[in-house]
């Protein structure tokens, strides 16, 4: 028989190598062959509370050292000690993480669609042309460093990816502030997408499962509140700077933010609650097995209805401005204004969310976010109705704040902690690559039919198909045919 060191839980198949709860390396209690000499009895077998925890307790002498080996017979698996956390420590967890992603996706992600119009106007370029420098960056920087990104998360933790992450989402929105030369366009774009990878969601949904257990929900929910808040307050400087130094200068001043905002928050962070972690993170540790995982169906449910809600909210947060500016001829300002509230909106989604998705099944959350994405885009047919485009910001601002943060926290759900980073490499980069499909092929039928009517009828199509796979998901996760999978 063996047992985890960490959750308790024991297995009695001999071939059986690492935890599936948690991935941690097993051990067994007693080793059955450490007693070969003839008259050498095992150890005695002593009756516990199954409310306590299950000791080795050394006893005795002679060749071979007993010990007296506690079983639990009361039906369930004995809680380790864990180390208290201090909550001080929690705190700067949850601050470092809701900058981050306030910068690298509020300000950044969000940010840059915002001046899109205005190199239409002043270069000359079309809609395929500037939503392209998203698409390329994230199909040539997903596929190639998501997974690697995920497997130095899981090895080395999450702090020095973010760091450097920081440093390429800054630098990348100063060159494209400064450059008029499309291929240059691009080379930042790809800087850019390096940075999302490398201080965006990743490792920040590692760094929050690594410190927060039974509030995963509402920690997850507050990180994300910075991409509200980024994205929010990145429209209104933007409304703001454009007039007096022109988007040039202003792109470079939201580059210089990024690095001033998230950098040193980031260079304190401790990675893990663990002292072994906290205090020597130079030091690789074991990476648990995760081939099981691709032999479930659920990875690929997951992964499905990901990708296609996350293309959906991609397709859509690339093209508001250039549809309200350019189609609707809203003014800066009013463009502003409906933008500001779609993240506004999502503030309240991701509160909302996360506190559901501490207190009901998951996957109803989920299915919650994908039909409100739908119905959101859905109201875009109807933009020009007064008060329509108000209400589109709601609802589908909404189901934005809830889309990027319930995807981890289903994940961990369903597959652990310990392959957290490498699976979720995988599911964002999976993700990257619809959110940079969607918009060109949207940007696409709009240059070439003149309209957005069947561009955002794949959108609306395409979180259906997310919330039909979503809907095919458990709604707790088995942890029987969990073990028989890997």
């Amino acid at each position: 028989m063996k047992q985890c060191p960490s959750c308790g839980r024991t297995y009695s198949d001999p071939s059986m190598s690492f935890c599936f709860e948690d991935g941690a390396v097993l051990s067994a209690p007693f080793s059955t062959n450490a007693f070969p000499q003839r008259g050498v009895e095992p150890p005695p077998t002593a009756v516990m509370n199954p409310n306590q925890p299950a000791p080795t307790v050394a006893a005795g002498s002679g060749p071979y050292q007993s010990t007296i080996t506690a079983v639990n017979i009361g039906g369930q698996v004995p809680t380790p000690k864990t180390e208290s956390v201090s909550p001080f420590w929690q705190i700067q967890v949850s601050a470092t993480s809701f900058f981050a992603l306030f910068a690298i996706v509020g300000l950044a992600l969000y940010g840059l669609p915002y001046y899109y119009d205005y190199m239409v106007r002043e270069f000359g370029w079309t809609r395929t042309q500037v939503t392209s420098g998203n698409a390329f960056s994230k199909l040539i920087i997903g596929p190639l460093f998501g997974f690697f990104a995920g497997w130095i998360v899981d090895r080395f933790g999450p702090r020095r990816l973010m760091l450097v992450g920081i440093l390429f989402a800054g630098i990348a929105l100063i060159g494209l502030g400064n450059t008029n030369v499309l291929g240059l366009f691009y080379f930042f774009y790809l800087l850019n997408a390096l940075g999302y990878v490398c201080a965006g969601p990743l490792p920040n949904q590692v760094l929050l499962t690594r410190w927060f257990t039974k509030s995963r929900g509402k920690a997850m929910g507050f990180a994300y509140l910075g991409i509200g808040m980024g994205g929010f307050l990145v429209f209104q400087i933007s409304k703001l700077l454009v007039p007096v130094v022109g988007w040039h200068l202003s792109l470079t001043v939201l580059g210089v933010l990024i690095i001033v905002i998230a950098f040193p928050l980031a260079f304190f962070v401790k990675e893990s609650p663990h002292k072994a972690v906290a205090n020597a993170p130079k030091t690789a540790t074991q990476t648990a097995p995760m081939g099981w995982a691709f032999k479930s169906p659920l990875f690929y449910l997951l992964a499905i209805g990901s990708m296609c809600s996350i293309g959906a909210v991609g397709g859509a947060n690339q093209h508001l401005k250039l549809f309200m500016s350019l189609d609707l001829h809203f003014t800066d300002s009013e463009a502003a204004n409906v933008a500001s509230l779609v993240l506004v909106s999502s503030l309240i989604g991701r509160l909302v969310m996360g506190w559901l998705a501490d207190h009901i099944a998951k996957k109803y959350v989920m299915l919650l976010i994908y039909m409100l994405v739908a119905i959101g885009i859905s109201l875009l047919f109807f933009a020009k109705v007064p008060g329509v485009i108000y209400l589109f910001a709601i609802i589908f601002g909404i189901g934005l704040g809830g889309d990027y943060m319930i995807i981890p926290l289903m994940a961990a759900e369903l597959f652990g902690l310990k392959i957290m980073g490498r699976l979720m490499g995988i599911v964002l980069t999976a993700d990257g690559v619809a959110e940079a499909v969607a918009p060109l092929v949207v940007a696409n039928l709009r240059d070439k039919t003149g309209s957005y009517l069947i561009g955002f009828s794949i959108l609306v199509l395409l979180a259906l198909v997310g919330a039909v796979a979503v809907g095919l998901l458990p709604r707790k996760p088995n942890l029987i045919k969990r073990n028989e999978l890997a």
